[in-house]
């Protein structure tokens, strides 16, 4: 036997550890209380997102709590690669070629393995709350773990009413069936009670199928999309294979479009490949050094934006926004050319510009040094304006944006914002990063600068233009000037 029951000896020693397995099949109708169980089971049938809903506002919990609670929480154990019924199936084979103490150790085991597992089956169809009440009934299915499993997916109440609407029939038969004993009538009934049982599997069948077809409809839409950005419901239907041709329809494309998250823009479909999703702040990074800028005004607000032109600019403006989930969309907006329609992606707040910047750091090509001084801004006018070098530096630094926009325009007229073209590396050397570093790690954020951070973010809260937002900046800045330098 040599090393077949080496394999099958370890093999035996995992199924004594049953009561791990038991712990490890704790699901999540385990947490729920006794009025949500009960609730569950009284509840009147229908699809499952309705279910959360009114979940969440039975018991006054969040529509993601209440999808946490309900969570599927059916799951498939295997030991050694083997599921459980191959791996009892593979003990019981083995058990042949063995004698007295070891025969009866491994039939002690196999039996505690399938006591473990009819645990983990009853807790399996006890978590589907839609059909835990008919649990003694679905019992009598024979289903297997697969099917279990493919039952807990079940999301649709169409196919829900249709399952257990098979039980139903089948429970009366049942009903009948005990009665008549071997009168009349008692071949019909076990013939119609096994095709109730052939049915309730086929319907299993049925739906996994409709929902595979789904699927692959879903990564055919997207695969095509990302491939080719810009096609229409219409072209994504055409090429379709013909057995998805025939079940589908550009409307369909199109509602399956936006449940997968895709942008549409006047008929056409643009998504941001995986690739660059799991890299954004590197493509966001480039994007910016080739066609975006960063940047202040003269009031000293800080201004990044990414511009694109065009249905496929606007597209990819929204896909960014999405992506990157802070700033501004500006769409649509008319080109000083007159030409085609700009589309900009804008940061105002303190906050997303240091978030957006922070993070593309490292990956800036030709704009980390203008990354660099917005993000020294942003940190003065966060915590240090009540210091004596604020304005000095503040002014500084306008001029090296000034520089690092112009370094390389030939004839830039410096004098007309009094810059020193000789002695620009002075003023990079007046950095006062280490110095906030020093004074933050001793004061807190006074209660000034928390009212002024909750001003800026009132100001994004109401999409403020501009103009605007820089009326907001001077406010925060007169506070300081006017109210805090005054009491002190």
């Amino acid at each position: 036997m040599g090393v077949k029951g080496d394999k099958f000896r370890e093999a035996a020693q995992l199924a004594d550890e049953q009561e791990e397995l038991e712990q490890e099949q704790q699901n999540l109708i385990d947490d729920l209380d006794g009025t949500q169980k009960q609730w569950l089971l009284t509840v009147s049938l229908d699809d499952h997102f309705s279910i959360e809903k009114n979940f969440a506002r039975e018991f006054e919990i969040s529509l993601t709590d209440a999808k946490k609670m309900l969570k599927n929480s059916v799951n498939k154990y295997e030991i050694e690669g083997q599921d459980i019924p191959q791996m009892i199936k593979s003990l019981r084979k083995y058990r042949r070629s063995l004698k007295g103490e070891p025969r009866q150790a491994i039939t002690k085991s196999i039996d505690g393995l399938i006591e473990a597992y009819s645990d983990h089956l009853d807790k399996s169809i006890d978590s589907i709350y839609w059909i835990a009440k008919y649990k003694p009934v679905l019992k009598e299915m024979n289903c297997s773990e697969d099917n279990l499993l493919k039952l807990s997916k079940i999301q649709d109440v169409a196919t829900r009413r249709e399952l257990i609407d098979v039980l139903c029939k089948y429970w009366e038969d049942r009903q009948d069936f005990n009665m008549v004993e071997y009168q009349k009538g008692y071949g019909e009934l076990s013939k119609s009670m096994t095709a109730s049982k052939r049915e309730f599997k086929q319907i299993i069948k049925n739906h996994i199928h409709r929902e595979n077809q789904k699927d692959v409809l879903a990564d055919y839409i997207v695969k095509s999309v990302s491939e080719e950005p810009g096609i229409s419901s219409r072209q994504i239907h055409e090429r379709l294979p013909k057995n998805l041709f025939k079940k589908s329809s550009p409307t369909i494309i199109s509602k399956i479009a936006k449940v997968n998250n895709i942008t549409q823009v006047d008929g056409a479909f643009y998504k941001l490949s995986d690739d660059i999703k799991k890299d954004i702040y590197a493509y966001t990074a480039a994007f910016i050094d080739s066609d975006g800028y960063i940047t202040m005004d003269r009031n000293f607000n800080p201004r990044v934006g990414l511009v694109a032109t065009g249905d496929r600019g606007k597209a990819f403006m929204m896909e960014m926004h999405k992506s990157l989930g802070v700033g501004r969309l500006h769409l649509d907006q008319k080109s000083p050319q007159d030409t085609r329609p700009v589309n900009r992606l804008n940061f105002y707040s303190a906050a997303d510009v240091t978030e957006l910047l922070t993070k593309c750091l490292p990956h800036f090509k030709m704009k980390k040094g203008n990354a660099e001084i917005l993000l020294e801004l942003v940190r003065m006018k966060k915590a240090h304006k009540k210091a004596d070098w604020y304005k000095q530096r503040r002014e500084e630094l306008f001029k090296l944006m000034k520089y690092e926009n112009h370094k390389d325009h030939v004839g830039f007229n410096w004098s007309e914002f009094d810059i020193d073209v000789n002695s620009i590396e002075k003023l990079y050397g007046n950095s006062k990063m280490n110095e906030m570093d020093k004074i933050e790690g001793i004061l807190k954020s006074s209660d000034v600068d928390d009212a002024i951070d909750d001003l800026e973010e009132i100001a994004e809260e109401h999409d403020l233009s501009e103009d605007e937002w820089s009326s907001v900046d001077d406010a925060s800045d007169y506070l300081f000037e006017h109210k805090v330098m005054e009491k002190e």
